[in-house]
């Protein structure tokens, strides 16, 4: 019965990124991939949540994803408003040449979609094991969503607020979360993941959501998060600076 379950959305997903190709056809930017990450989220939330029915536990790992996924779909697509194509886009369109169209289909939405079907296994779990049983992982799971919660949205709207002021582009943020962590918003994005793995472990099969947080964990940590943005600042003597003295993700006390 899961593996219906994830077929179905794995169909779905393909439809999803193959559509959003097509929005990035007509706006000529890839970074609408980043405002399309969230919501693919929230629409398999919709998706199960009317075919599998509704449970205490379902229903709380879709309402959590959910609000996850709309604020951060939300916060993207309002910083990148009236601005330039993402740095990362912009890069790989020079890099990737002629092959670019279709680099873009297999490498930025195909590739995205995988990653997404994979990340979202607590809601294939939940939508097809789904119980009413709630008990100490249900509320350990929530309470680490919210701490994940927390510093995901406060880092970064705390940045978004710092590079609406800075006046010198080679300024670094360093207060707020970020005082205590180079990149607050990842920490809390591994800490959600964890947290809806935690809901639905006693779920049947409960354990096979962990490729979840693993998989986040390890592309923010070892791929497309945290590495690149230290790529991109390498050159910067006060983001040199701040390094030394600010743990790269699990915030520290200093």
């Amino acid at each position: 019965m899961i593996w219906e379950t994830f077929f179905d959305i794995a169909v779905l997903v393909f439809c999803y990124a193959t559509a959003w190709f097509i929005v990035w056809l007509a706006a000529r930017r890839n970074d609408v991939a980043d405002v399309a990450w969230g919501l693919g989220y929230a629409l398999i939330a919709l998706y199960l949540a009317s075919t599998r029915g509704l449970t205490a536990v379902s229903l709380l790992v879709y309402g959590l994803t959910a609000i996850w996924a709309l604020r951060l779909s939300g916060h993207i697509f309002w910083r990148n408003r009236g601005k330039t194509e993402d740095f990362r886009y912009a890069q790989w369109r020079v890099e990737w040449g002629r092959w670019f169209f279709l680099r873009s289909y297999l490498q930025v939405y195909l590739l995205q979609g995988l990653f997404l079907l994979v990340i979202a296994a607590p809601l294939w779990v939940a939508g097809t094991f789904g119980s009413n049983e709630t008990g100490i992982f249900t509320f350990l799971g929530a309470g680490i969503w919210a701490v994940g919660f927390y510093f995901q949205a406060v880092g970064d709207y705390q940045l978004m607020q710092f590079l609406k002021t800075r006046k010198d582009k080679e300024a670094v943020l360093q207060t707020g979360l970020w005082r205590y962590s180079r990149h607050p918003n990842y920490f809390g994005e591994i800490l959600i993941w964890w947290g809806l793995f935690l809901v639905v472990l006693p779920l049947e099969k409960g354990w096979w959501a962990i490729v979840s947080p693993l998989t986040i964990t390890f592309l923010l940590v070892f791929v497309s998060g945290v590495p690149m943005l230290e790529r991109r600042y390498r050159n910067n003597p006060a983001y040199q600076e701040y390094r030394k003295r600010t743990n790269a993700l699990i915030p520290w006390f200093r």
